[in-house]
């Protein structure tokens, strides 16, 4: 079975911090976090969290760093870092 978008793009991650197994660890994290079975399908919260793209899960977690204290619609994406910070 093909890995899914979510689970090829974590593992493209974990690889570039010099990880062994960064398929493993990937697949691990995520049957952990519940986005997908053992079998590399996606569950009804890893399709959600897929269809939300790099930028969406981007300025989700840093929604969910601030407490809740901002929503992710204050964030600007950044490709290049992969990260979001609050627009000005």
């Amino acid at each position: 079975m093909p890995k899914s978008k979510l689970e090829t793009r974590l593992t493209r991650q974990i690889a570039a911090r010099g990880e062994d197994n960064a398929s493993g660890i990937a697949h691990g994290l995520l049957v952990k976090r519940g986005h997908i079975k053992s079998d590399g399908t996606l569950t009804a919260a890893g399709k959600k969290r897929q269809d939300l793209g790099n930028d969406g899960r981007a300025k989700d977690r840093e929604s969910k760093y601030s407490g809740g204290k901002n929503k992710p619609g204050d964030y600007k994406y950044d490709a290049k870092t992969n990260a979001a910070t609050l627009k000005k």
